[in-house]
């Protein structure tokens, strides 16, 4: 006889869950040992360069010899252990950080960085994030180290008027410039024009914004003493557990642009936030930022506000730039044409 009610559906979910966690533990633990295997493999190679660089060779070949089904000790693959090692020399790092990693993960921060601090950043922003390999790539070839690691690089006040940790997270969460490489760099190209393919693309617009990001709109409308006002960009940010609001200039940032952001800020704050919520965060996103200036500007704002760069797909040569039409000359010149087409028939 089957039993069927809330209880035994109760106990049921609860034991599968104890074997889902079960099999990832054990899954992990496989992980962990053959990532430290390596990492020894690695030392035991540096230990032995007295024997020069058919070393590896032949290291290569007599474990094939000895394990001919086992994969993963060819003469590329035990050159990246010696590699690994020579990254990092304290077990326990590599036990309770790197280990945490697959060894593909591993492999794509080792191609990549130059010094341990940028692969400990990597590492651990892929634990922390659950990052794929292919969004790891992503965040390596858009140097997310450098735009988000190094905080001499961004100008806010986020530590100034956040609590902490909130501070903290905000201060991690901006990046000193956005990479939108699938928006095209193209002369007379307006504001608007960016914001509508930030919103077409907004799957990738989330990920370059990062972990926590959710939608809420565009050209947000308030209604303050019977006037109307438009936000460009409105998140949610999960983590921060606060509205975020972006602010997009297709110019060098100027002073002024802070106030505006600290009015919608302090709006944002009285008509969305409920108790619960964070202090609303505002991002002023600029062509260009001039670091001092934009601290300069933040000092005496009572908002929290960062202020950052962004750059578009600089696919097309330089050179060509500035003579490519913006979408809205190709649109005035399509009208044009077809009002001279008509103008001509009429005239027939």
């Amino acid at each position: 006889m089957l039993i069927n009610d809330n209880a035994y559906f109760e106990i049921l979910n609860n034991i599968k869950k104890q074997i889902h966690d079960a099999q990832y533990r054990a899954v992990l633990c496989v992980n962990q040992e053959q990532i430290v295997l390596f990492w020894n493999i690695g030392k035991t190679i540096i230990a032995n360069t007295k024997y020069g660089a058919r070393f590896i060779d032949n290291l290569a070949k007599d474990i094939k010899t000895e394990f001919p089904d086992l994969k993963g000790y060819s003469v590329r693959n035990l050159k990246y252990m010696k590699k690994f090692a020579e990254f990092f020399h304290d077990e326990q790092k590599v036990q309770s950080l790197l280990a945490l990693l697959s060894w593909t993960h591993n492999l794509r921060i080792m191609d990549t960085v130059k010094t341990p601090e940028q692969y400990e950043w990597y590492a651990k922003q892929t634990i922390e994030n659950g990052w794929s390999v292919r969004l790891l790539e992503y965040h390596i070839e858009t140097k997310g180290y450098e735009r988000q690691a190094l905080p001499q690089s961004k100008a806010s006040n986020y530590q100034r008027l956040l609590p902490s940790p909130q501070s903290d997270l905000a201060v991690e969460t901006l990046k000193s410039a956005y990479v939108f490489d699938f928006i095209e760099k193209r002369k007379g190209i307006i504001e608007r024009e960016i914001e509508n393919e930030l919103v077409a693309n907004i799957a990738k617009t989330l990920l370059e914004l990062g972990t926590g990001f959710a939608f809420v709109g565009n050209q947000y409308h308030l209604e303050i003493s019977n006037k109307d006002y438009y936000i460009d960009l409105l998140f949610y940010n999960t983590k921060l557990r606060s509205y975020i609001v972006v602010e997009l200039k297709n110019t060098a940032f100027k002073p002024e642009y802070a106030g505006k952001l600290n009015f919608y800020l302090s709006a944002i704050d009285d008509i969305l936030k409920h108790p619960q919520d964070n202090p609303t965060i505002g991002i002023m996103l600029c062509k260009t930022r001039d670091k001092l200036t934009a601290e300069y500007a933040l000092k005496d704002i009572n908002k929290p506000i960062g202020v950052s760069e962004y750059q578009l797909s600089d696919f097309v040569p330089a050179e060509y730039i500035d003579t490519l039409p913006s979408a809205e000359d190709i649109e005035k010149r399509v009208k044009a044409r077809l009002d001279i087409n008509e103008l001509e028939r009429g005239n027939k």
